[in-house]
């Protein structure tokens, strides 16, 4: 039994870890870190195959990179050059400590200020922007922390990279008498300012993708651009929800809370010709086929989360 004094003294001590945390941010990530090869048209052209975007843009004599790429310019090899140091590795070695010894990617956002050429040489600086709160979630107890790269050519700013990661202690496995009686909660996608219109339709039971308002080309996921004429201009449109299994695989191992497996996750190609990955529900997971007719069901799994899931069309109205 935990008493009030107790527990008074682990808030104390949380809110002194969380004041020392603190003391991280606006201190530098990386200083002067230099793209380890200057931008190449091998590279460009090893990432739109591995993308299969085939835009003209890429190629040829006034080729210029694929804006996603941008983090890809500054990434250390596995000599480990252009490894962020000093007060970023002292965090993470405060957080280890602090029993914070894994670690997850959660999520990024990139801005674009000047297109990328090859010939071009990459120079980047990177902060510690921000350190959260102590949070409780699904894989364990932990501290989420922001970095922002500012990514330049010469003096001339080209980009800035947020990237999140999660250090946490992980959750022990409850066994036997220990079980939980209650399933975990499923992990919450990552809303940003590019997607939250798609999440509000899933709300209200609609399943929205974007058309460009230039090419009229219709594209999921939902991106603040064209990747066919580069607009920045769209509508949404709402899907029929209709489609059929374009590939698809069923999850055995590993084990992962809120989740019995096995279970079927697949890439599904609407009628409208966009494609979204997703559950393909109402029939066993070894009945899933390539060409399956499905259609869209949203499901809600706690007061906070509903999903688009597709049924196997065999089995509606079963």
């Amino acid at each position: 039994m935990v008493t009030s004094g107790e527990a008074a003294g682990e808030e104390e001590g949380d809110d002194a870890f969380g004041a020392l945390l603190k003391q991280y941010e606006g201190r530098p990530a990386a200083v002067a870190g230099r793209g380890r090869d200057p931008v190449n048209q091998a590279m460009i052209r090893h990432w739109c195959e591995a993308m299969g975007d085939t835009h003209p843009g890429y190629r040829g004599p006034d080729a210029v990179a694929p804006p996603t790429m941008l983090q890809a310019w500054t990434m250390a090899g596995l000599d480990g050059r252009n490894s962020r140091t000093g007060p970023y590795v002292d965090l993470l070695a405060v957080l280890d400590d602090a029993g914070c010894t894994s670690v997850v990617a959660t999520d990024c956002e990139q801005e674009y200020l000047r297109p990328l050429r090859p010939g071009d040489e990459i120079g980047f600086d990177a902060v510690i922007e921000s350190v959260s709160a102590r949070k409780t979630t699904r894989l364990g107890t932990g501290y989420f922390v922001t970095t922002r790269m500012d990514v330049r050519v010469g003096t001339e700013p080209a980009g800035t990279h947020r990237f999140r990661i999660l250090k946490y202690r992980p959750a022990q496995a409850a066994t036997g008498s220990e079980e939980q009686s209650e399933r975990p909660l499923r992990p919450r996608p990552v809303v940003n300012r590019d997607n939250a219109g798609f999440w509000e339709g899933v709300r209200g039971h609609r399943l929205l993708v974007q058309r460009c308002a230039a090419c009229a080309a219709l594209r999921f996921p939902w991106l603040p651009g064209c990747g066919g004429c580069g607009s920045p201009e769209w509508t949404p449109v709402e899907a029929s929800g209709a489609g059929t299994v374009y590939s698809y695989v069923v999850m055995h191992h590993p084990p992962f809370p809120a989740f019995e497996p096995p279970y079927a996750v697949a890439l599904i190609e609407l009628a409208e010709g966009v494609r979204m990955i997703s559950s393909v529900v109402g029939v066993p997971p070894g009945e899933v086929r390539v060409g399956l007719p499905v259609d869209v069901e949203f499901r809600t799994y706690d007061d906070e989360l509903t999903l688009p899931v597709f049924r196997a069309r065999t089995a509606a109205g079963a």
